[in-house]
């Protein structure tokens, strides 16, 4: 096995077409039921894998087209889980800020029906390239409520709610193995979030502890996937927010980066790099030998169109920390963490995806590892 398994991937979430949000909204109306919005759900879906395929990616997802943001059905299919106000803000370099929502506990957390399988089984389905699955880290359902995660007296301590939650997560992956699913990722934005000197400030302020919160994140994410088979690839996707071009957090990998390499079962790292904000590739040097690392060089914020040439310097540099072999490339982010999207035409995202192949064509050869 390759690290990573491919040289050229992608985060994940696609841009929604006009008409697939249009369902979306006739059926919050009650002008389309249920049936109605899973027919234009699977004819986006596979117009999706059709333009990851000409574009030359060897691995598609469906785009997150069945969901209304990338956590939104974890909640929707578990008991015990809300929604409530999140404790910190979208921004962008202009200084605007735009509040958002954040899972919350209220009950003894179980899964109580399969939370992507459905969306697994079309996807494999529908292609033979590699479906990649998607899912939210653990992390997502402890961290962006802080000290207020959870309903008073519903859980005696955050260890004893992740232990529930890693059995959610592992009753899952038992399903999309036996379903056939090879490569699964986890969206990781709180590990992200306190390399961020001002947010470890804010973390500390509500009474919590910024490294121990790494370590309970950790052990959370190695516990979701213990048992896991040898053939299902993991890859971590590193994220410091996104949201129609906003973001939620700035600085390097270097707080985390030593235990964020070192988490059992992970295969490799999808890192965002698109910005300084992300901090330089020194951090790379503690990725281990049996890991990998894609590289997120390319902008899901912007329409600003990279250069090869470009790319490739900064692909050197990286390869400076880390041997080229065990390198990938890839956006930094999904085109649409949730249903809103970021500022670019689905033209945009299908140049930054042409790009992220032709790149990696040019550095390595091929966009397999």
């Amino acid at each position: 096995m390759s690290f990573p398994p491919f040289r050229a991937d992608h985060v994940g979430s696609l841009l929604r077409p006009e008409k697939l949000r249009r369902a979306h909204r006739d059926f919050a109306a009650g002008r389309l039921d249920e049936a109605g919005l899973i027919l234009v759900q699977d004819q986006a879906i596979r117009e999706a894998i059709r333009m990851q395929d000409r574009a030359g990616l060897p691995v598609v997802t469906d785009g997150e087209f069945r969901r209304g943001s990338y956590w939104g059905r974890f909640v929707e299919r578990c008991g015990g889980l809300a929604v409530r106000p999140a404790r910190f803000a979208f921004r962008d370099d202009h200084g605007h800020a735009t509040d958002f929502t954040a899972p919350h506990v209220v009950g003894q957390v179980a899964r109580t029906q399969p939370l992507a399988l459905d969306e697994f089984l079309f996807l494999s389905c529908a292609t033979k390239l590699t479906a990649k699955l998607t899912l939210p880290a653990p992390s997502t359902f402890h961290f962006w409520r802080g000290s207020q995660y959870a309903e008073a007296g519903t859980y005696a301590d955050p260890e004893a709610f992740f232990a529930d939650l890693a059995a959610i997560y592992r009753a899952e992956i038992t399903d999309l193995q036996a379903a056939g699913c090879r490569y699964l990722q986890l969206d990781e934005v709180a590990l992200a979030q306190l390399c961020d000197p001002d947010i470890r400030d804010r973390v500390r302020a509500d009474g919590l502890d910024p490294g121990a919160l790494v370590g309970l994140y950790v052990r959370a994410i190695e516990a979701a996937i213990e048992g896991r088979s040898d053939d299902l690839v993991v890859g971590l996707h590193l994220c410091r927010g996104n949201h129609k071009g906003h973001y939620l957090a700035s600085g390097g990998y270097d707080e985390v980066a030593e235990r964020l390499f070192a988490i059992r079962g992970v295969h490799h790292f999808l890192l965002e790099y698109d910005t300084p904000r992300a901090g330089d590739f020194a951090p790379l040097r503690f990725l281990p030998r049996d890991k990998g690392a894609v590289l997120g060089l390319v902008s899901s914020k912007s329409p600003a169109l990279e250069t090869l040439d470009e790319l490739r310097r900064r692909i050197d540099a990286a390869a400076r920390h880390a041997p080229l072999e065990r390198l990938g490339l890839s956006p930094q982010c999904g085109f649409a963490s949730s249903a809103g999207g970021n500022p670019l035409t689905e033209a945009d995202q299908k140049a930054k995806l042409v790009l992220v192949v032709e790149t990696a064509r040019a550095v390595w050869g091929s966009v397999r590892g």
